[in-house]
């Protein structure tokens, strides 16, 4: 495998095989660059029911908060690559044992594959999540595919949960958003890998 010449020298990724048998690709998870940016802003367009971000939102993701995202890419026959899943995720300054998960996005194309709790472990087998026994997230009472990938992730790694509304309609979002509610996955042990 090749790493991608924008990524830092030190990186080295994660190769996912696709399981669908009509395209034997290689999914690849990766750091997230700023030239990533843009195709973020895109897939999160095409993933309802999520809240797009400006571009300079996205700019940040895959800048400022890199070392808690990933990004999913397929490459086409002439190398060029194209995004399929990102998360964006940062640890916030007071709670440095929690990595929140801002937004999961997984391409149409690309479902069907656990892809998302994929994304997901290996954020938090970098050593910069070495601290890290929590996953917060917030997420929307209708948003079942949300539910259901923490649920799951919370099965698998034998971490209890805990949800409760932290944005409200009225209080928050003056009516024009639904309830957030937040869910909270942990404590929670896993292994850091030396460089992704």
């Amino acid at each position: 495998m090749t790493t991608p010449t924008s990524v830092s020298p030190d990186f080295q990724g994660t190769v996912i095989q696709d399981s669908s048998p009509t395209t034997p690709q290689a999914i690849l998870l990766r750091v997230p660059v700023a030239e990533d940016a843009a195709d973020l802003h895109q897939l999160v367009t095409d993933c309802p029911p999520l809240d797009p971000n400006s571009l300079y939102c996205n700019l940040l993701h895959c800048s400022h908060f890199s070392g808690t995202s990933v990004a999913a890419v397929l490459r086409d026959d002439q190398g060029k690559e194209n995004l399929v899943g990102f998360i964006s995720g940062y640890i916030p300054p007071s709670q440095p044992d929690t990595l929140f998960v801002w937004q999961v996005a997984v391409s149409q194309k690309a479902r069907g594959q656990r892809l998302a709790a994929r994304m997901l472990d290996s954020i938090l087998e970098r050593p910069i999540c070495s601290a890290v026994r929590y996953i917060d997230t917030t997420i929307t009472p209708g948003n079942q595919a949300s539910w259901g990938l923490f649920e799951s992730w919370a099965r698998q790694h034998d971490a209890p949960t805990s949800s409760r509304v932290h944005f409200e309609r009225e209080r928050h979002f003056r009516g024009l958003h639904d309830d957030e509610h937040l869910m909270r996955i942990g404590p929670f042990e896993m292994a850091a890998e030396s460089a992704t």
